[in-house]
């Protein structure tokens, strides 16, 4: 029943919502006199925080119209390549994008929706032709479409790497690193020809216990019995995926935002100032990404428990066991397609040794096609996101890219 009263909960807050949104229309405006006065200013803050406050449940949108390059504006669109119940394949097609290197985006498939890499495909998008897997919200994909595992990732990556066909380059972000790491073993071992060019991994638990972090400490600290008593529920009727078995993503983001509770506080502390002092530039870009932070997604339970005891508490591909649909996965099988692995120096989920050690993994891979960059100075999501990955770790993962295309 943790769904159904969270659910009466959040449509009892919207009320709350609206209120606040009301009187934050009578206490903005510059009242003569008392306009200026500190309380008046705080309680129009305060009731513009509380007016956007809660979590949202609807896809973000991308919002990447065009991109500049060689100092013109090129238009961009989004189409759906292919589609799958659980899973868009997005094409963020430009004009003259022909000639550019293919690169496929692996979002994760963790409680955010994959608008979490925004700012990662407007980076690339000016040297590539790019795709991103679009997840679909568990709660929305009705039971007659059936249950979706790790094997089943395992798949729809299979699926889209073969619709793009050969002299693909492929990009995984965080939890995806395992089963993209295991759909090219596959490819490779069976000679398909559209093994792609290139792979890099980004942040992702390839081998946890590496270097474990406390995201890894509580997956191995409570039974799989355990997760599926506590945090597994089903949806509600009110919605198309009525009764389907999920990971609430309401219960994802809880568990992110007691893992930096104090820089959360702090953040919107900072951003309740802003709103006084009337600074609304500042107010505004860390509302966009709470905004952003906030809009979750339900994971399918199957995946959920599978990922949590296959990839964190067994540690199936380190220890040689990892298999897809009965087949053994053997990294050692790639031979053609060449190994980028990406960490942050900071990284509190993947921490750094937990990717770097695909390249082991891929023992056949000739040493001249592995490369590892360790970027300084950044936690977990500015290993794909922000300055630094602009201006530092993108530049390497593009040149990587060229030389292997």
């Amino acid at each position: 029943m943790l769904y159904y009263a969270y659910q009466a909960q959040r449509d009892a807050f919207t009320s709350v919502q609206l209120i606040a949104e009301a009187f934050r229309g009578i206490l903005e405006p510059h009242w003569p006199v008392i306009g200026d006065l500190p309380v008046m200013r705080q309680a129009a803050a305060a009731m513009n925080m509380l007016s956007h406050a809660g979590i949202s449940h609807e896809h973000p949108p991308f919002g990447i119209d065009h991109v500049t390059i060689d100092d013109a504006a090129v238009p961009v669109s989004e189409e759906i390549a292919v589609s799958t119940p659980f899973c868009d394949l997005l094409h963020f097609r430009k004009d003259g994008s022909q000639d550019q290197p293919k690169l496929l985006m692996v979002a994760p498939l963790s409680g955010h929706f994959s608008t979490l890499l925004r700012g990662t495909v407007a980076t690339a998008l000016p040297d590539h032709d790019v795709y991103l897997t679009d997840w679909i919200n568990a709660r929305s994909v009705a039971l007659r479409h059936g249950r979706f595992g790790l094997d089943d990732f395992v798949d729809v990556i299979i699926q889209f790497i073969r619709h793009l066909g050969p002299n693909l380059h492929v990009m995984a972000v965080c939890q995806p690193s395992v089963p993209v790491l295991a759909a090219v073993s596959m490819l490779a071992a069976g000679n398909d020809p559209c093994q792609p060019a290139s792979m890099v991994l980004m942040g992702g638990p390839v081998d946890p216990a590496a270097n474990p972090t406390e995201v890894n400490h509580f997956a191995e600290s409570h039974s799989l019995a355990w997760f599926e008593r506590t945090v597994i529920d089903t949806v509600p009727a009110r919605f198309p995926g009525a009764f389907r078995r999920v990971y609430p993503g309401f219960l994802q983001l809880a568990g992110f935002l007691s893992m930096n509770l104090d820089r959360h506080v702090s953040a919107h502390w900072d951003m309740f100032r802003n709103l006084v002092k009337g600074d609304g530039q500042g107010a505004a870009a860390t509302r966009a990404f709470y905004d952003e932070y906030t809009s979750v997604m339900d994971l399918p339970a199957d995946f959920y428990l599978e990922t949590l005891q296959r990839v964190f508490q067994e540690q199936d591909l380190m220890h040689g066991r990892f298999r897809v649909h009965g087949e053994l996965i053997d990294p050692g099988a790639i031979e053609k397609t060449a190994l980028m692995t990406v960490e942050g120096e900071r990284d509190d989920i993947c921490a750094p040794g937990q990717t770097v050690a695909a390249l082991d993994l891929c023992r056949n891979l000739a040493p001249e096609k592995k490369t590892h960059h360790l970027q300084p100075q950044v936690g977990h999501y500015g290993v794909f996101h922000g300055r630094r990955w602009q201006t530092e770790t993108y530049p390497k993962v593009a040149s990587f890219i060229r030389a292997n295309g």
